[in-house]
């Protein structure tokens, strides 16, 4: 756990003068194994930037506080609990909390519940299994937008969209445009995908927006939602 922290960049506080704030991600984990939930919360405390001081072992506990008022910038939820299933559980959070990222974190890598869990608002699907250190990339890569996902998983959900039916759209995107949208069902946040074409942050941008315009969606995950479903990569 300190070779992680470290990892991470956690450092001795200085003496004497304040060190800049640093932005933290507030995270919240559901999950009803006691174990396991905190095993992961104690972890996940220890590294810079992240808050994880709300465990929850059910989603009505958690729903709870979401209409008291708490907030969450990420959410951490097991598909099987008691009650409320993960499942059910993302689309109430997402109604409740719309700029609550969800991943789920999971022992199942099915393909119905990997289809389930991403048509219900999941930003993110990672078994449990992933390394600690790959949770830990995953908070920050959904939080700035990403969609992380195991390579496993990943390969499940284009096998899974491949086998549609849903015929191809035109939707008039440009070569540049549809390289950027594959881009983004791979996860990579604007920064990447401006790294990666060489192009500037404000142009990347542009291009967005106007993919959105032509795909007819107004958010990042919407457009790969869309894309996925009507194969446009």
């Amino acid at each position: 756990m300190q070779e992680l922290a470290e990892k991470h960049g956690k450092t001795q506080k200085p003496t004497g003068a304040k060190a800049p704030a640093e932005p933290v991600i507030s995270v919240w984990l559901i999950e009803d194994n006691h174990t396991f939930r905190h095993t992961v919360a104690k972890v996940l405390n220890h590294v810079p930037g992240l808050d994880c001081s709300r465990q929850f072992a059910n989603s009505e506990d958690a729903l709870a506080a979401l209409v008291e008022g708490a907030v969450a910038d990420v959410i951490l939820l097991d598909v099987e609990l008691p009650g409320l299933n993960g499942i059910e559980a993302v689309k109430r959070i997402k109604s409740l909390s719309p700029s609550t990222r969800v991943i789920m974190l999971t022992v199942f890598d099915d393909h119905d519940k990997i289809f389930k869990a991403i048509c219900a608002g999941a930003s993110g699907y990672l078994l449990k299994t992933s390394p600690v250190e790959r949770i830990v990339d995953s908070i920050r890569e959904v939080h700035a937008g990403g969609a992380p996902m195991t390579p496993r998983v990943a390969r499940s959900v284009l096998e899974m969209f491949g086998r549609l039916s849903t015929p191809r759209h035109d939707y008039g995107l440009t070569a540049r445009e549809q390289k950027i949208l594959e881009l983004m069902i791979e996860g990579l946040i604007k920064k990447e995908i401006a790294d990666q074409l060489s192009l500037s942050y404000h142009t990347v941008d542009t291009h967005l927006r106007n993919i959105y315009t032509k795909l007819h969606v107004h958010t990042r995950t919407g457009a790969v939602a869309k894309a996925l479903k009507e194969r446009l990569f």
